[in-house]
């Protein structure tokens, strides 16, 4: 089988080249030769990977195609599509793993012989990985499952899996896709079953190219490479749980060696646990392809025993006799279809049979069903959870039982939906003759912070924990106004059993008094002072210039400059520069998952692009901000400055028709394609002398930024003072 079973569009012909969209049309009306679609639309042809490299090469615009592009672009463009891709080579890369020498065995002959021989070898690995039904296939079936619309007993916000021919997926741990109403699956099966020879078949170059990349990254930095890859070029597909917030409730839980997410999506909360040899993870999601995803991920990240599993898992729990010693999930939220009416006499509704419109309490219970006698269950909420009417009863009988420990208000922006507070439970199987006299509300609303950045991650984790686990130890909590408190229990036994934790925290102690207040308003009026001296002066007039043009992407082609794009990985203690932070102009507020792919480093007089939004926005690193990891949808450019001076790159490439030329347009996102920003041929001494204004403008924006937020400080804290009593109105 030829590699031109892989296919690619015009975008990532464009990328391969590194040029823009519009250099691929102009070679297509210009150049007889080049490639004929193979497939796609007419306004969105796709065309065969082997041919497009072998054209570029011999018209001298490829030297090489970079070897992540190269798999990325095999596995993308695949005739199955990318999730059976990824699947196949998650398998592939499991082999590699654990016996790296059959691999080198079976890939030293033809493609045929590599997919003939490769399922008898990948069984030989999957079943002790993940049990005797994982190399099993069921008669008929195509391997690992494509198809499931799905949200259901998945991940987060699940509908129910069936095989339909397009799959709507989730990333990882606890994501959810766009609500699908189908049919409940009713038996749960094992998540990973062997693909067959032919299967494999078009599946041989990408996965000749999937264990190349290996032995450069390692098989489980290749993986999440591949995986974090698919997740970016599907963003309308998947709605990801944070790893941040995957790793506070993994902290939240504690250490332990049974663990068990019955929603599994594509496993960010199972990776966020520490792993250790003898751990047992259990996974379920409705959705085949995210089951054996979060497998083979889980397979590749963790030393201990893996069982992943498809199916409802409220209809059809995979694991009715596990007893866990934790349990995480981000369970779907608001679902009416969970099977209210065929589990009315469930077993697990040990405090009450939930209302059907109380989805959310049924997963609160199957969580303490599967959990071992003094086990901890952390689940992902929302608010409305805490305070409906219709499940005031249930919410008392945990309160009473001792089985609700904690309810902790996330900030606004935490985790999808992103306006919403979203709230964690933290629950615990009771103990024989165990009860709780109180509860921990934990309020970490006010670590929120401006921009699509999430909240101060680092602010939340210790507030939370710094309250969780003086409280675990005591079962008691000294009052932290406006944080947390813990509650007795009969406090809470109303008539509403209202669990929400701004309505039973008091107010911060006057952090902002009238002495703070002044202090605010003296730094404000200094600020304000700054801004008058950097207003620019007036404008000279001038002719309209014409310069002659070159483009970013020439330029890096031609040395002057390195471009290089953010992405997902890096040491989890270097902090990301998101674009959030390039927005609004503040220092790197991101955090990385635990990650081995190689983190692109800022140093001074890089500029930063963020590629998403629309706006003419660009940063120059400096000292403050040097070190810190690229996040993703930034692109930097590091000039070389004995060509370019950074202050005058950064000015001209945020241009308002510079970037309308340069953006592509979709139904609802804008995308720059930093190649195609244009700025003048000028020489270096005239570079500078448009740098220097530059500079004074972006002395003059910063400052205005930084008046406007204690502007806001001010006014939020006079109107606070006023109404709680602690600020005189005269």
């Amino acid at each position: 089988m030829q590699d031109n079973a892989t296919e690619v569009t015009a975008a990532g012909i464009a990328r391969l080249a590194g040029v823009g969209r519009a250099a691929v049309s102009n070679w297509r009306r210009r150049h007889a030769d080049f490639p004929k679609p193979v497939g796609g639309t007419e306004t969105s042809p796709s065309f065969a990977l082997a041919e497009v490299e072998s054209w570029l090469r011999r018209q001298g615009k490829l030297a090489e195609v970079p070897l992540r592009e190269r798999v990325w672009q095999q596995l993308a463009g695949h005739p199955e599509g990318p999730v059976t891709a990824l699947t196949h080579a998650g398998c592939v890369l499991l082999l590699i793993h654990d016996r790296p020498t059959d691999w080198l065995e079976l890939s030293a002959g033809s493609d045929e012989r590599l997919a003939a021989m490769l399922p008898a070898a990948l069984e030989s690995v999957l079943t002790p990985r993940f049990g005797a039904g994982a190399g099993v296939r069921a008669r008929g079936g195509r391997g690992v499952h494509r198809g499931p619309a799905a949200r259901g007993a998945s991940a987060v916000n699940g509908a129910h899996a069936v095989n339909t021919p397009s799959a709507v997926h989730r990333a990882p741990g606890g994501d959810k896709p766009a609500a699908v109403n189908t049919p409940p699956a009713t038996h749960a099966t094992s998540a990973v079953h062997t693909p067959t020879g032919p299967e494999l078949l078009p599946s041989a170059p990408l996965l000749r190219g999937t264990a190349e990349l290996a032995a450069e990254l390692g098989a489980r930095r290749t993986f999440e490479f591949l995986l974090g890859r698919h997740l970016d070029a599907n963003p309308r597909q998947y709605t990801l749980t944070p790893a941040e917030l995957a790793g506070l409730m993994a902290d939240l839980a504690g250490p332990a060696r049974t663990v068990l997410d019955p929603a599994c999506g594509t496993g960010a909360l199972l990776s966020a646990v520490t792993p250790h040899q003898g751990q047992e993870l259990y996974a379920q999601d409705s959705a085949p392809d995210l089951a054996a995803l979060t497998a083979l991920r889980l397979a590749l990240h963790a030393p201990g025993t893996v069982r992943g599993a498809t199916g409802d898992t409220l209809r059809a729990d995979a694991y009715p006799q596990l007893r866990a010693e934790a349990v995480l999930c981000h369970p779907p939220f608001n679902e009416r279809n969970w099977g209210h009416d065929e589990l009315a006499y469930d077993p697990r509704w040990e405090y009450g049979f939930p209302a059907r419109n109380e989805s959310e309490l049924a997963w609160v219970q199957h969580a303490l069903a599967r959990l071992q006698d003094g086990g901890t269950a952390v689940l992902l909420m929302p608010p409305a959870a805490a305070s409906r009417r219709s499940g005031r009863r249930i919410r008392a009988d945990l309160l009473r039982r001792g089985a609700l420990r904690a309810v902790i208000a996330l900030p606004v922006g935490a985790a999808p939906p992103y306006n919403i507070p979203l709230h964690l439970w933290v629950l615990r199987r009771p103990e024989k003759a165990d009860t709780q006299p109180e509860l921990l509300l934990v309020d970490a609303g006010q670590f929120a912070t401006e921009g699509r950045g999430g909240p101060d991650w680092r602010a939340v984790r210790d507030a939370v924990l710094d309250a969780w686990r003086p409280f675990d130890r005591a079962g008691r909590l000294d009052e932290q106004p406006g944080l947390a408190r813990s509650v007795p229990v009969i406090d809470l036994l109303d008539d509403d059993v209202d669990l929400a934790p701004a309505r039973h925290l008091p107010p911060a102690t006057a952090a902002d008094g009238a002495e703070q207040l002044t202090a605010v308003r003296e730094r404000l009026g200094d600020t304000l002072r700054l801004v008058g001296g950097l207003t620019p002066p007036p404008a000279d007039a001038a002719q309209p210039a014409r310069w002659p043009l070159t483009t970013v992407g020439e330029l890096a082609r031609g040395g002057a400059l390195v471009l290089r794009a953010g992405g997902n990985g890096g040491h989890a203690r270097v902090p990301v520069l998101t674009d959030s932070d390039v927005l609004a102009g503040t220092e790197p507020s991101g955090t990385l998952p635990e990650s081995d792919e190689e983190a692109v480093l800022t140093e001074p007089g890089d500029v930063v692009v963020p590629v998403l939004g629309g706006g003419a926005v660009s940063r120059v690193i400096g000292g403050a901000t040097a070190g810190a990891a690229l996040g993703r949808n930034l692109v930097l450019l590091r000039p070389d400055p004995s060509a370019l001076d950074a202050w005058f790159l950064a000015g001209f490439l945020r241009g308002t028709a510079n970037n309308r030329q340069a953006s592509s347009y979709a139904s609802t996102a804008t995308r720059l394609d930093v190649r195609r920003l244009q700025l003048p041929r000028l020489p270096l001494d005239e570079q500078r002398r448009y740098g220097a204004r530059f500079r004074a403008l972006d002395e003059f924006e910063r400052a205005l930024r930084h008046a406007g937020r204690l502007g806001e400080h001010l006014v939020r804290g006079m109107y606070d003072g006023l109404t709680d009593g602690t600020v005189a109105p005269d």
